[in-house]
């Protein structure tokens, strides 16, 4: 029987493949050593800026950071349920009441800070692409993202079709000077790729509002206020995912936790500074629809006045020959000219001209 020396460079090895592939290593079990979840999208552990090879479960890749004493793990989750967060949580050290944000989502975007843990939460929006913003019921779709913050690791967990992170990933292994930096570049990379978005959206929600102007103020619009209505129940989506965030974006870019270190947070005011100007922009989306609005109301009330105004106008034409009937129908014997041969030419006569006086003086004064 060989030493047991000669046996620990296979068991290592066999470790090593099980990491690569997701098999148990031999003498351990199962269930340390399996595939990713579907629920997690990846798991990665980077030291000095660069992807360490295999893949990796969430405890192999916390354990394996404390080991070597640098580096962080990042790993990716998509809609976990509270079952499947759990393990994590507890390995982690995540504080339960921000596991319980995470798993349920629909949150506003938040700063919190537990111990030696910050919780982030972000609200994402996508433009959803139309032919016609007057005819649209959706333009701004919503989703979430959230970020746990530690020394050594970052958890991101996501909410949404649309809110995916692979490219922020490839983009920071593509600059491992960058990464290098620490897990708080992670979390930034986040906060710029979500803020850029929001600049996105607002650059094509700023196109819609155009067109919907110049159709409101194109002298034959029949421009519906419903559908200024349903654009600015799109803009209240994308002012809850941007206004609440102005105050946690500040936080950062002012020292808010020693989690993010002095050379990150001039990274954090610029996304900041993206931010503010994000709101300001919004704000004024909003301003302009309501004074939409108000164009497209005023615009319905004066083409009802003229409606009532055409109809008064033809009510006082038709007055007139119903004034005549009515006397010259109550079949007096003693009335003038009922006895004269052109008196019915002439009742018709002066009907015509009366009529016709009227009408000459509705047209002059816009009536008809």
């Amino acid at each position: 029987m060989p030493p047991l020396s000669y046996l620990r460079p296979a068991i290592r090895s066999a470790g090593h493949r099980a990491r690569l592939t997701g098999r148990a290593a031999p003498g351990e079990s199962p269930k340390l050593r399996v595939p990713l979840s579907a629920y997690v999208v990846d798991c990665a552990v980077y030291v000095d800026g660069e992807r360490l090879p295999g893949r990796w479960t969430h405890d192999e890749a916390i354990s394996e950071v404390r080991e070597r004493g640098e580096g962080f793990a990042w790993i990716g989750l998509h809609e976990p349920t509270e079952d499947q967060i759990n393990g994590i949580a507890e390995t982690y050290g995540l504080h339960e009441l921000a596991v319980e944000d995470a798993v349920h989502a629909h949150n506003r975007p938040k700063l919190e800070r537990y111990d030696e843990t910050l919780f982030m939460v972000l609200k994402t929006v996508r433009y959803v692409g139309h032919r016609d913003p007057t005819a649209a019921t959706e333009i701004v779709e919503t989703g979430e993202v959230m970020a746990f913050l530690g020394r050594d690791f970052v958890v991101t967990v996501r909410h949404g079709r649309h809110s995916g992170l692979r490219d922020v990933r490839r983009r920071l292994e593509e600059d491992p000077e960058q990464l290098a930096l620490g897990p708080s570049v992670v979390l930034h990379a986040i906060a710029d790729h979500v803020v850029d978005t929001y600049i996105d959206v607002a650059r094509e929600i700023e196109g819609d509002i155009d067109e919907i102007e110049a159709e409101v103020f194109s002298p034959k619009s029949t421009m519906d206020p419903e559908q200024i209505y349903v654009m600015k129940r799109e803009i209240l989506d994308l002012r809850r995912a941007v206004m609440p965030l102005v105050g946690p974006m500040r936080k950062l870019s002012e020292g808010y936790s020693s989690l993010i270190p002095h050379d990150v947070r001039s990274y954090f005011r610029d996304v900041d500074d993206h931010l503010g100007g994000v709101a300001e922009q919004v704000a004024g989306f909003n301003e302009l629809l309501t004074t939409l609005v108000d164009a497209v109301l005023a615009k319905i009330s004066m083409r009802q006045n003229n409606d009532m105004r055409k109809i008064t106008a033809y009510a006082g034409l038709i007055s007139v020959p119903t004034m005549v009937a009515g006397v010259y129908g109550m079949n007096f014997d003693y009335m003038p000219e009922l006895h004269w041969n052109f008196g019915y030419p002439m009742v018709l006569l002066v009907i015509a001209v009366v009529c016709g006086l009227l009408y000459r003086n509705f047209r002059r004064n816009n009536w008809l």
